[in-house]
Order: C-alpha cells, then sequence, then structure tokens
C-alpha cells in the first residue's frame, strides 16, 4: 500500500516520499511532511538556486546554503503554495 501524507507544501494528503531524501533530522522531517509532488518541486527549485548562483555542490557553505532554502521552501513562513495554484503540467481553472 502505498505511504500517504499530509504535505505541508501543497496542504493536502498526497503520495509520500519512499524513504527520506538524505540523512538527519531535516531528512526525517521531508520524509514524514512532504509529498512526491512537493518534492519534484523542490527538485526544480534547487535546480535554478544551483545554477543561478553556480553553487559547487562539494563545497560544504554551498551544500548549506541549499539545505538552509530547502529547510525554507517546506517549512519557512508562507511556505505553503498559494490556494488556487496549479502544477504547470495540469491546466489551471478555466475562465469565464
Amino acid at each position: 500500500m502505498a505511504r500517504m501524507v499530509n504535505c505541508v507544501k501543497l496542504g493536502r494528503e498526497l503520495l509520500g516520499l519512499p524513504r527520506p531524501p538524505f540523512g538527519g533530522e531535516l531528512g526525517k522531517r521531508v520524509f514524514e511532511n512532504i509529498s512526491q509532488e512537493a518534492w519534484q518541486l523542490w527538485r526544480q527549485q534547487s535546480t535554478l538556486l544551483i545554477n543561478h548562483y553556480g553553487l559547487n555542490l562539494r563545497d560544504p557553505d554551498a551544500q548549506k546554503f541549499l539545505m538552509q532554502q530547502l529547510e525554507e521552501f517546506f517549512f519557512g513562513e508562507g511556505a505553503r503554495m498559494p490556494e488556487d495554484w496549479t502544477p504547470e503540467a495540469q491546466p489551471g481553472p478555466r475562465k469565464k
């Protein structure tokens, strides 16, 4: 049976990650509270951050920065997606 989570990012019950994405307390928190759909949003966001800032992920400071951004993205103030948000792959609400 699929593991469901109450996704704090998207505000509804969705399919959870199959395993923690990384070790530590933050990895456990993501595993328990973030859906697969929200994790895909983070992957897109992290790619944008890596490219924009030219991050070298071998650099401990870059890793720390990315983890801070991840925590803010999922759990920071205002981290929840807007009520009328839909992923780009899905059609938005119809205009009348």
